[in-house]
């Protein structure tokens, strides 16, 4: 009798131990990473009709004035963005946030979008 409380004893403090250890797995993956970040769909701020839409494949659709490019992207560790339209391809620096992204190019010029 003795022996079997002791059992379910320390099997109810392995039961926990288990538990605590999979939540902390668990919540360490869940972390936002820029890559996580940028997917979905992105407006200037400003007054330009400008819209850029990042899906998960790499695959990346550019809206200007009413002209839409479809192309790819990566984004790498450094948080540089490399797009790819039409053949030509540019890479930009970028900080991207739950909802605001900024892309800043080779002249130092940034252009915020807002998740739309």
């Amino acid at each position: 009798m003795l022996l079997a409380n002791l059992w379910r004893r320390n099997l109810n403090h392995v039961k926990v131990i288990l538990t605590i250890a999979c939540l902390a797995l668990f919540l360490s993956g869940c972390r936002s990473t820029p890559q996580s970040l940028i997917i979905g769909k992105w407006e200037v701020e400003t007054g330009l009709k400008v819209t850029a839409e990042f899906a998960r494949d790499g695959t990346a659709t550019l809206t200007m004035f009413g002209q839409t490019l479809h192309g790819t992207y990566k984004l790498n560790a450094e948080n540089e963005l490399e797009w790819n339209f039409n053949g030509r391809t540019t890479k930009n620096r970028v900080t991207v946030g739950a909802t605001e992204l900024e892309v800043t190019n080779a002249e130092n010029q940034t252009i915020k979008y807002k998740r739309k």
